[in-house]
């Protein structure tokens, strides 16, 4: 996967995960919360992935 994908769908996982602490909040639901923040932490990483490709290529490219 390139490091656009990566760090698209990081953004999406945290999109969803804040979205679902947001309900979860609401709702009172401590679960789904928790799945919130861990999508939340998921997409954080993925982005983090997409950044170190980005950061190997430039390195490579020069």
């Amino acid at each position: 996967m390139g490091s656009t994908m990566d760090k698209a769908k990081g953004h999406a996982n945290e999109a969803v995960g804040n979205l679902k602490q947001a309900a979860g909040k609401a709702t009172g639901s401590k679960k789904l919360q928790a799945e919130g923040k861990v999508q939340e932490l998921k997409g954080e990483g993925q982005k983090a992935v997409g950044k170190a490709k980005d950061a190997v290529k430039k390195a490579v490219d020069h």
